[in-house]
C-alpha cells in the first residue's frame, strides 16, 4: 500500500471537470486500500440522480440490483455514514458476530466475497452528495483506524474539489435571457436544461460536459427543439423562448397595428 496519498490529492486538485475527477479517482483509490472492489457515487447536481462507477465487479448491473434489494435502511455501515457524514467500516458499527448475521452481509457482501467494507462521505452544502465504497476479501486484513483516516482525507479533498467544480463558471454567471416558463412547456425537462444553457452562451461541447451527455446528443436535441419551436438557429430559439423576445414581438405587433391605423 502506498505510504503517501499526496499524489492522489494532487490528482483530485488538478481534475478539470467531474468526468476527469471520477476517472482519475477510480483509477487510483483501490490500490491505496488493497481493495477487492471499490466504487464512487456522485449525485448529479442537475437531475438529482446518482452516477455510480464500480471497479472489481464483472456484472455491475447485477451488483447494483442486488444492493437495491437489500435497501439502505438495512445497511448499517452506509446508514452511519449518512447520519454522521463520517467514514466508517463494519467493525465500528457491529460486532463480528452481528456483522456476519446482518442482511447486508448475507444477502450482498458474502455472495461477492466481500468480508470487510468501508464507506466515506462526499459532502456539499451541508448534505451528502456522494460517497466512496471499498471492500476487501476474507484473506485480507480488516479496515482499521489508519484506513479510516486516509479515506476521510480523500473524501475531504473530493468534497472540496467538487465544490469548486460546481461553482458556476464566469460564462454561466453572465446575464442570460430569462426563459418564459409558459413557452418552454412544449420542451422536455432535458430540452429545457439545454435551452437554458444555450441562453447562457455555452457551446454544444460545454453543454454536453455540463449535462454528462455526448455532443451528438446535444445536436440531436437541438434539432428536435428547433422543429418544435419553428426556428432555425440557436439565436432564434433563445429569442423565441425569452421574455425579452416576447416583449420585442409584442412591441413589433403594436407598431404594425399603429402603422395600419395611421394608414
Amino acid at each position: 500500500m502506498p505510504n503517501s496519498l499526496h499524489s492522489l490529492f494532487q490528482t483530485i486538485a488538478q481534475a478539470r471537470d467531474e468526468r476527469e475527477l471520477r476517472s482519475q479517482v477510480m483509477a487510483a483509490v483501490g490500490q491505496h486500500f488493497l481493495a477487492q472492489c471499490w466504487s464512487l457515487c456522485l449525485v448529479d447536481q442537475h437531475c438529482g440522480g446518482a452516477e455510480v462507477d464500480i471497479q472489481g465487479i464483472a456484472d455491475v448491473a447485477a451488483f447494483v440490483e442486488r444492493y437495491s434489494k437489500v435497501d439502505r435502511t438495512r445497511d448499517p455501515v452506509m446508514r452511519y455514514t449518512i447520519e454522521h457524514h463520517a467514514p466508517t467500516h463494519e467493525g465500528l458499527v457491529l460486532s463480528s458476530e452481528n456483522w456476519k448475521q446482518c442482511d447486508l452481509y448475507q444477502q450482498f457482501c458474502a455472495p461477492y466475497g466481500h468480508e470487510h467494507i468501508m464507506t466515506g462521505p462526499i459532502v456539499g452544502d451541508g448534505r451528502l452528495i456522494g460517497g466512496v465504497y471499498l471492500a476487501r476479501a476474507a484473506d485480507t486484513a480488516a479496515f482499521d483506524m489508519n484506513d479510516l483516516a486516509k479515506l476521510g482525507a480523500i473524501c475531504t479533498h473530493l468534497s472540496a474539489r467538487l465544490a469548486h467544480l460546481r461553482v458556476p463558471t464566469k460564462k454561466q454567471t453572465l446575464a442570460a435571457p430569462s426563459l418564459n416558463a409558459a413557452l418552454t412547456e412544449c420542451l422536455t425537462p432535458r430540452e429545457q436544461q439545454i435551452a437554458a444553457l444555450v441562453a447562457q452562451g455555452l457551446t454544444n461541447t460545454e453543454i454536453g460536459n455540463e449535462l454528462w451527455i455526448t455532443q451528438n446528443s446535444v445536436k440531436q436535441a437541438l434539432k428536435r427543439m428547433f422543429r418544435k419551436l419553428g426556428v432555425s438557429s440557436r439565436t432564434q430559439m433563445v429569442a423565441c423562448l425569452s421574455d425579452t423576445g416576447i416583449r420585442r414581438q409584442e412591441a413589433e405587433g403594436r407598431r404594425q397595428k399603429g402603422a395600419v391605423g395611421s394608414g
